[in-house]
């Protein structure tokens, strides 16, 4: 990724990886159809087989554009030097129906000169479309729900995107309007660092966590006029509220998980899972460890705190070179923050439990977050592939056939339907 995953902009080079190193002679089977993975059992896998699949949050382009990450072949999952958790072979062993790709535009980018933004989501929007296009037997581009539909009976994999932070559009309508017309199919109204319009939970570099502005209401009003999803994932309450009241169609949150489990403004509340279930819409769980896990979350603070503290030990020293000490901070950090004890999978499976028992089971849905949180996953959830391990943790809690298909993609296909055209 990208620094989604860290809330404090020093750590951002934390999930970068380097260029990929991409196994060599792997190639994809056709056709999408989940494998067999360890611990799932027939009952689970028939399941998964057979369901609509729905990701709504995967940062694939991120890799491609910035680390040169090759998508048409095998990578290995893990934390470094080219690892991943999305490629082409993958996703066709994955059984995934649809996936989002982000078309992430980083913090930086709004205080750039006009235009980069918006030049930074296009370029995304382009990397996705080629990617697509050299694999027309394998993938589908999609831009509505029918496109979902269509994929699972061809054994493709539907393709959507999905833009992440709202100074993309760089307060302009109409270039909300030309994103709408390259493919993409929701936005999520800001990323951590708020803008002119909506305010963040995070309000990065001291921006904005205020709700909508009247011209945000008008951005969710448009939304909803062209028929993108809303997306409220990284948005302050202030502008979770005001996004559920403005909008007429239901809303997403493509990559949120439960704050009465782990305290982190990333997450929502019980109050805000109960306005998304009124809306009709979904909430996404996200994957990365420090969301789902305080244990992982305080751990991975201490030892950044500690490699702080000695990073500017360091830097007092007399000649002590600057930037070679961000660099080996930077290491550090990514050393011992991969070592911490792997957040367990019970721990993902309880935020989706939890969201289905206070928003309901038609409220819930899968957000991994994959390739955004640079390897840090709960254990067993290392790359697409294992998303059928999600099928068997729900059967094996008790709930119905019925409602893990609902979890696994139905209630997304479900919005998808009523809300893009």
């Amino acid at each position: 990724m990208n620094a989604r995953l860290l809330v404090l902009p020093p750590l951002a080079a934390l999930v970068t990886a380097c260029a990929s190193r991409p196994v060599t002679g792997a190639t994809a089977p056709v056709g999408a159809a989940a494998h067999a993975v360890a611990g799932v059992g027939d009952r689970a896998l028939r399941l998964y087989q057979g369901a609509i699949v729905v990701d709504t949050h995967n940062d694939l382009p991120t890799k491609i554009l910035d680390e040169g990450y090759d998508p048409d072949v095998r990578h290995t999952p893990g934390i470094g030097d080219g690892h991943g958790e999305t490629d082409l072979p993958r996703l066709m062993e994955s059984g995934l129906t649809a996936v989002f790709l982000s078309a992430w535009v980083d913090a930086p980018y709004a205080r750039m000169a006009p235009g980069q933004a918006f030049q930074r989501a296009l370029r995304c929007t382009d990397s996705i479309h080629a990617f697509v296009d050299r694999h027309p037997d394998r993938l589908r581009f999609a831009t509505t729900a029918a496109d979902v539909r269509r994929a699972k009976a061809e054994g493709k994999v539907a393709i959507f995107i999905g833009v992440e932070g709202g100074h993309a559009i760089e307060n302009s309508l109409e270039k909300l309007r030309e994103l709408h017309r390259r493919g993409v199919r929701y936005m999520t109204l800001t990323w951590n660092n708020g803008n002119d319009w909506a305010g963040s939970s995070i309000g990065e570099g001291n921006t904005r966590t205020a709700g909508l502005t009247d011209f945000g209401r008008q951005v969710v009003h448009e939304m909803n006029r062209l028929g993108v999803l809303v997306d409220v994932s990284h948005v302050s309450e202030a502008t979770f509220y005001d996004a559920v009241a403005a909008s007429a169609a239901p809303v997403i949150a493509s990559h949120s998980s439960a704050r009465a489990l782990n305290d982190h403004p990333r997450n929502l509340t019980d109050d805000q899972l109960r306005a998304i279930a009124r809306n009709g819409g979904v909430v996404d769980v996200n994957f990365y460890s420090a969301f789902l896990d305080s244990t992982f979350m305080h751990a991975r603070d201490r030892v950044m705190a500690e490699a702080r503290q000695e990073a500017r030990a360091a830097g007092a020293q007399p000649g002590a070179d600057s930037a070679a000490i961000r660099t080996a901070l930077e290491r550090t950090i990514a050393t011992r923050v991969a070592a911490l004890p792997r957040t367990p999978l019970r721990v993902l499976l309880d935020h989706v439990d939890h969201i289905a028992r206070v928003a309901g089971v038609d409220h819930v849905g899968i957000g991994s977050d994959f390739d955004g949180v640079g390897g840090l996953l709960p254990q067993d959830m290392d790359d697409v592939t294992a998303l059928p391990r999600i099928a068997q943790g729900l059967l094996d809690r008790g709930y119905s056939e019925a409602d893990v298909r609902k979890m696994l993609g139905g209630n997304m296909l479900r919005v998808m339907e009523a809300v893009l055209r």
